[in-house]
């Protein structure tokens, strides 16, 4: 027997976090992900493209509180797969090239492990482009 109304919902770790936070990012980079050149093109890519986030679209994005948002934000840097510049007193999140190649590489692991986190994360807005839904 399960307790209470939250009995449907499951915990969101922060992989999956993480996971929306990278692909995000990349959303931001307007590029497909799954290109076959991407390697050889990302470093110009992120040079020409790049739109950092703040910590606060960060939080948004995860939809959750500031020490989970940290969290994220924290072991994202520390896998290199981030950078955080301060601009005007403002911190700016950008993805590397090692945080595409990451993503592009676990996306379909993490679709697989996480399949009914995300549809509950994503349940009152539009899909992302890299999650078929299926």
């Amino acid at each position: 027997m399960t307790g209470g109304s939250s009995g449907d919902r499951r915990y969101k770790d922060s992989k999956i976090y993480s996971c929306f936070v990278l692909n995000r990012l990349v959303s931001e980079l307007g590029i497909d992900l799954y290109q076959s050149d991407l390697e050889s093109n990302l470093e110009q890519l992120l040079a020409e493209r790049s739109k950092p986030l703040s910590k606060e679209e960060i939080k948004h994005e995860i939809k959750s509180n500031h020490y989970m948002t940290e969290k994220v934000i924290q072991a994202l840097l520390e896998d290199g797969h981030i950078k955080m510049e301060k601009e005007e007193g403002r911190y700016r999140i950008s993805i590397t090239a090692g945080g595409v190649l990451h993503v592009r590489k676990f996306n379909e692991f993490y679709k697989e492990l996480y399949r009914e986190q995300i549809k509950e994360h994503y349940r009152f807005r539009k899909m992302p482009y890299w999650f078929d839904g299926a």
